[in-house]
């Protein structure tokens, strides 16, 4: 005895109700087809061959309707609605052939000159007409009138539908010899909207095929858009990611540093001044990375700025620690400095920065400099000079690529202001020299002092980040 493991019934057990009727075959079932697909990749083959070698297809037509037409006017009965046998036998093949020439040549241009070739074919269709060469003419003005509705402008097409009408329409009742003109002029007036029906398919076909790859195109262009706004989002995630992680330590590091600093007050000044400069210099590298990160999107808009802007009054600051690393920096001002902008003051103190720093990385601790702020007519100018290595000492070497990055931010800088920049080695001296000069905007009023002497041309090499 047999028996089976009992299961849960549902609703897909139980058939519906009466008959069950399949599902009749669609379109892209159609396409599934191995005949279907072979048909399109020929077609596909066809249209680059035709894109490849235009005078071939249009060389391809010119033969069969040769071929057509001369084997009826040569050979063929009298089965339709016209009688042209009389006309056939008092035709020579010779005559025959160079109307046959002069009806088909015109139609090598019908796809380049759609509109022309119809008129031309129009006018030279009254020959065969008039020697009852009927299907030499139809052919030939189908031929033109589907290469107009194919590739012609449209505005045209009308007219030229209603010139082939009227021509047929002459042929069937004044020159062509027949019993049945309503047959005839039907058969010719089916054939004529055959060739029109044919030609505007073909064109509407081209149009959607058109219209499909430009939307192809589009949605293309759409998605790198949303992957280029999918990636700035996630830029803008992991920049937040690292203010909260980066930031976070860095001001730790800084709380720690002033706490030490504060206990090793009064026991150890040496060990004091540095766990200061270590707090110190955490927070300018918290305020580079907030505003770095604000760049990449991780601060909002509407959100107050993080910290102050460094300006003149930290210069201070800035040649403390650079006199710490071993540089002798001598500081010195000329004019008024209260009333420049925060603007200004930010690029005289990159300016200064970065100077610096270069004469520290290619230099070295025992180098020289002096730094000189002034005031002159319409705007403001900053010196920096560095008296190289000193004598004997091996040059440090430097940091990074040497490509001269440092160099082009101070000019991106100074332009903002329309400064000028001259930066190279002292002539006929050790050292560098990088001078700066700034126009002072209106709203940024600079006090008039005693110019500084012009700086000379720096000679060509030396140090530069």
């Amino acid at each position: 005895m047999t028996t089976s493991t009992p299961r849960t019934t549902g609703p897909a057990d139980h058939p519906p109700a009466g008959p069950v009727w399949p599902a009749p075959p669609g379109l892209e079932s159609a396409w599934r087809l191995p005949i279907v697909g072979r048909l399109l990749r020929a077609q596909a083959r066809v249209r680059r061959i035709d894109r490849r070698h235009p005078w071939l297809f249009d060389s391809f037509v010119l033969p069969v309707i040769v071929a057509v037409t001369l084997l009826d006017a040569l050979f063929g009965g009298d089965s339709g609605p016209f009688d042209t046998s009389a006309a056939r036998d008092a035709l020579p093949p010779g005559p025959l052939v160079v109307v046959t020439a002069l009806m088909v040549v015109p139609l090598w241009w019908r796809r380049r000159r759609p509109a022309v070739v119809f008129c031309v074919v129009a006018v030279l269709a009254l020959v065969p007409w008039t020697l009852d060469l009927w299907l030499l003419a139809a052919a030939c003005l189908l031929a033109a009138l589907h290469s107009l509705a194919l590739h012609g402008p449209l505005r045209l097409l009308g007219w030229a539908t209603a010139v082939a009408l009227v021509e047929m329409c002459g042929a069937v009742w004044f020159l062509l010899p027949t019993d049945q003109p309503l047959i005839g002029l039907l058969l010719l007036a089916s054939q004529l909207i055959a060739a029109i029906a044919l030609g505007l398919a073909l064109r509407i076909q081209r149009v959607y095929l058109a219209a499909l790859k430009e939307r192809a195109a589009r949605l293309e262009v759409e998605r790198d858009q949303r992957e280029q706004i999918t990636a700035a989002a996630e830029r803008s995630r992991v920049a937040r990611e690292m203010h909260d992680i980066v930031g976070h330590n860095l001001s730790v590091i800084v709380g720690l540093a002033d706490g030490a600093a504060s206990l090793a007050t009064g026991q150890d000044e040496d060990t004091a001044e540095a766990l200061r400069m270590i707090g110190d210099t955490g927070r300018q590298a918290m305020d580079e990375l907030r505003r770095v990160l604000g760049v990449l999107g991780a601060r909002r808009r509407e959100e107050p700025p993080l910290g102050p802007q460094p300006g003149l009054a930290d210069l201070p600051t800035l040649l403390s620690r650079v006199r710490a690393a071993g540089v002798s920096v001598s500081y010195r001002t000329e004019g008024d400095l209260v009333p420049l902008g925060g603007g200004v003051q930010l690029t005289v103190y990159r300016v200064v920065q970065e100077a610096l720093t270069n004469a520290l990385k290619h230099a070295g601790p025992g180098t020289q400099a002096e730094v000189t702020v002034a005031v002159v007519p319409g705007g403001i100018r900053v010196r920096v000079v560095d008296t190289g290595p000193p004598p004997g000492a091996q040059p440090p070497r430097p940091v990074g690529d040497g490509s001269g990055h440092g160099l082009v931010g101070i000019r991106q800088r100074s332009a903002m202001y329309g400064g000028t920049v001259t930066a190279g080695r002292r002539p006929g001296r050790p050292g560098w020299l990088v001078d700066v000069t700034l126009e002072t905007p209106e709203s940024e009023p600079a006090v008039e002092s005693t110019p500084l002497a012009p700086a000379p041309a720096p000679a060509s090499g030396g140090h530069a980040s």
